[in-house]
């Protein structure tokens, strides 16, 4: 059920395409390439041979990968579609 302006199915629609977005720019998201690096770039310990050929161009050892995995990321996301009530205003 729409209310106001918005058209019957407006609201799943756009659940919808903002799940589309955000798998598109999480497939979008490149891996590492190049030749992977015998010791971790940040805390210079070794990279097991077993990491650097699982993951061609690894940069970073197992535990600072989780640390950096664990890091919140800030995302600029954009609502292009807006709300009713936004365009009003």
């Amino acid at each position: 059920m729409a209310g106001g302006w918005a058209q019957d199915g407006a609201v799943n629609e756009q659940i919808e395409a903002s799940i589309a977005d955000e798998l598109a720019r999480m497939k979008a998201r490149k891996g590492p390439t190049g030749e992977s690096l015998s010791h971790c770039a940040e805390c210079e310990e070794e990279i097991p041979q077993a990491r650097r050929e699982a993951i061609p161009g690894v940069k970073l050892c197992i535990d600072c990968q989780k640390e950096r995995d664990g890091r919140p990321q800030s995302r600029g996301g954009i609502n292009r579609r807006g709300s009713k009530d936004s365009q009003l205003k």
